[in-house]
């Protein structure tokens, strides 16, 4: 009875093991497969997201790509443009100021005079009329008539005797002297209008560049951060995607050591139970026995063996366990019409535009002298020049830095958005693989805990095999010694139960008789002595089954143990990984948001300094321009043009 309470003992522990590991087996091969589905599924998804990022930058690269090509044409075509002009513009002015210089030889010695004019310097203003005809004969075909051109030619061809008193064969078709000036002013207007139509145009030109600089610069820096992020993108992606295919290959190697482990706890408890029973049946046949032995073996020395023989500790219960420009000579008078022309021609302009300057020089016209006033003049346009140039590179850097402001602020607002984005991937991860570590500890802890006790009670259960052995052995022994005994006596050829004498005795004693029971009392010790022999073989059996159940589990366990442990390991380190990457995106973002903080401090710095100048840049660029020409007008009034 002690025995079969110490069986059942351990049968409801090897019960209760088999059903909490059992349990917890099936729960943790459970949410594994769900991992799995999930990280099959995270997979497709990560996978399809690299072949699309891949998809989104090659297009990028197109569109940069194009892009820049469309900018490397328009730079081209612009220089060549800018290359063109610079030549018009240099033969324009050359010829302009040769014709002015012929206007001037000829106005010195118009009417009778030109019959004065030196032979070298007719020769300087027919060479200059040629060469102007010459260089710009498309510009001319409609601004001089047929006849005018016959004149030029005239003149050109014989420059010396073309001003003769006495007109010779060549000047009998020349017509007067006065055409030559009249061609040579209208040559010069032509010119002069040319001139400007081409400045305005190379202006509209310029102009019509920047903005489709600009433009094309704001698509590809815009295109070239797009394209860093979504390469970035990608390398996070296929990051992510390595780290969930190792984390699959963990997760599968953990699920098919948790199977192994559940299918070999399940066959071991289906053993037990089966043992149980038997061990049930058993016993009640060993009592059986125990029972009739006592009625034959009751003697004092055997008394303690037979009691140590048949207790509970003769039974043992088998257990497994398991755990996842020049100047005109002029007359005093002459010179005072002049000054007061000029005057009057800086004095209107002033009015027009506003401007103090011409304003303070129209009065100083009048009183200063034609050269200190002329002075003035060339200074007023040369420093009116610089002027328009500095406001159009000021114009031109306001315009840049805008652009790369706003290309710079679009990038960072993207980073931001990005590392946000990081960082939430991030913290998510990072919880989901903290709740992960501390699951495998939790299981790693408890296999360590269910071997630990396995160990233990292994060793009860060796004890308890050694000294049933031990016991049965002696019991063999002692029950073979009586069966000896008995035989002896009982085992006498001829059968001395029933002989007689041959002849009557005297009298005396009865005759004594052999107990007539012994033949059932020695067949009862044979088979006692047969029972604890199969007892002990079934012990022995019994041992060698639960030790190799201990084996396996412990082998099962503890390569459960390791895939837990390596899992664990690779969990831990991707966690500190994220880790460090969540305080490196932090310090990114937190730089990025200063970024954009001082951006926009500089755009509003841009603004106070450059909004003025954009409103009022062609009103100021004209006025400018305006005053220039009055300076200009009155300069040629004052030097005779």
């Amino acid at each position: 009875e002690k025995e079969a309470s110490e069986d059942e003992e351990i049968y409801d522990k090897m019960a209760c093991w088999c059903e909490t590991n059992d349990k917890e087996k099936t729960k943790s091969i459970a949410d594994a497969q769900s991992r799995i589905a999930d990280l099959t599924t995270k997979i497709e998804e990560l996978t399809a997201g690299g072949a699309e990022l891949h998809t989104e930058i090659k297009n990028y690269e197109g569109e940069v790509t194009h892009d820049q090509q469309a900018l490397d044409k328009a730079t081209a075509l612009r220089e060549k443009q800018v290359a063109e002009f610079n030549a018009e513009e240099k033969d324009l002015l050359a010829s302009i100021s040769a014709l002015k210089a012929a206007i001037t030889v000829l106005s010195k010695h118009q009417g009778s005079s030109l019959l004065q004019l030196p032979a070298s310097r007719a020769t300087t203003v027919a060479s200059a009329l040629r060469d102007a005809m010459s260089k710009h004969s498309g510009l001319l075909k409609t601004a001089l008539t047929p006849s005018q051109r016959k004149v030029a030619m005239s003149f050109i061809q014989a420059p010396e005797d073309y001003f003769d008193a006495e007109p010779t064969f060549k000047q009998s078709y020349a017509p007067q002297s006065g055409e030559i000036f009249g061609i040579l002013t209208q040559m010069k207007e032509t010119f002069e209008k040319n001139l400007k139509a081409s400045q305005e145009e190379e202006m509209a030109n310029q102009q019509a560049y920047e903005d489709l600089k600009g433009a094309k610069e704001e698509q590809i820096g815009s295109g070239q951060a797009q394209l860093e992020a979504k390469t970035q993108q990608l390398a996070d992606t296929d990051e992510k995607n390595a780290n969930s295919k190792e984390d699959l290959d963990d997760t599968k190697e953990s699920l098919s050591k948790d199977e192994q482990f559940l299918a070999m706890l399940k066959e071991k408890c289906a053993m037990t139970d089966k043992e149980w029973e038997e061990r049930q049946k058993t016993r009640q046949l060993e009592m059986q026995a125990v029972s009739k032995a006592l009625e034959v073996l009751s003697g004092d020395d055997a008394h303690d063996l037979f009691t140590r023989t048949f207790n509970p500790s003769l039974l043992q219960t088998a257990s497994t366990a398991a755990s996842g420009g020049g100047r005109a000579l002029l007359t005093a008078g002459a010179k005072e019409r002049a000054t007061a022309a000029a005057s009057k021609v800086l004095a209107m302009a002033a009015r027009r535009l506003s401007s103090p300057r011409l304003s303070a020089l129209a009065a100083k016209v009048q009183l200063d002298a034609f050269t200190k006033v002329k002075k003035a003049i060339n200074d007023m346009i040369a420093q009116l020049g610089k002027e328009k140039e500095e406001e159009i590179k000021h114009k031109d850097y306001c315009t840049d830095e805008f652009n790369t402001n706003t290309l710079q602020t679009q990038k960072k607002e993207q980073t931001s958005v990005e590392l946000s984005a990081q960082i939430e991937d991030l913290e998510l991860t990072i919880k989901q693989l903290g709740g992960a570590v501390d699951a495998l500890k939790s299981e790693i802890a408890e296999m360590q805990v269910q071997l630990k006790r396995a160990g233990e009670d292994r060793e009860k259960q060796n004890k308890e095999f050694q000294t049933t052995v031990s016991d049965q052995r002696a019991t063999q022994k002692l029950l073979k010694a009586a069966l000896t005994v008995l035989d002896g006596f009982y085992g006498k050829k001829g059968g001395a139960l029933l002989q007689e004498d041959p002849a009557p005795p005297p009298a005396g004693f009865d005759t004594y008789k052999k107990n007539e029971a012994s033949g059932d009392v020695m067949s009862l010790i044979e088979q006692i002595i047969t029972d604890a022999k199969t007892m002990e073989a079934e012990a022995v059996r019994s041992e060698e089954d639960a030790q190799k159940a201990y084996e396996d589990f412990v082998k099962e366990t503890n390569a459960s143990t390791q895939a837990k442990g390596k899992e664990l390991v690779n969990k831990s380190e991707e966690k500190a990984k994220s880790e460090a990457e969540l305080v490196e995106a932090k310090k990114s973002k937190d730089a990025t948001l200063l970024e954009l903080e001082q951006l926009a401090n500089y755009k509003a710095q841009l603004h106070q300094g450059c909004d003025f100048l954009f409103k009022n840049f062609d009103v100021r660029q004209t006025a400018r321009d305006e005053e220039v020409q009055a300076l200009k007008q009155a300069l040629a009034i004052l030097s005779g043009a």
